[in-house]
């Protein structure tokens, strides 16, 4: 859903799931995304230029800028797990 909905869904979804979780419940996303230093495959750049031309406030999310909204709400992670076509998983878990 991170992909495919405006950055205030996804910051909608960690508020809600830091408020919900039991301690040390996960928080699972997956799907592509862009990540620091990891170049980022040919046919995620194309999906994520399909998706910005539906929506504007739609596309690919850059993992260290979820983790950073995750860790203020006292989310711990992700642990990222490779997964194919070009996706990841990514494990958070509440603190």
């Amino acid at each position: 859903m991170v992909h495919v909905s405006p950055w205030a869904a996804t910051a909608g979804l960690i508020a809600g799931a830091a408020r919900l979780l039991p301690s040390g419940a996960p928080l699972y996303l997956y799907g592509p995304y862009r990540r620091a230093g990891v170049p980022t495959a040919p046919s995620n750049e194309d999906f994520d230029a399909s998706l910005r031309r539906r929506d504007s406030e739609w596309g690919l999310r850059q993992i260290e800028e979820v983790a950073a909204l995750a860790h203020d709400a006292g989310i711990a992670g992700p642990e990222i797990t490779e997964m194919p076509a070009n996706n990841i998983s990514a494990v958070f878990r509440k603190a």
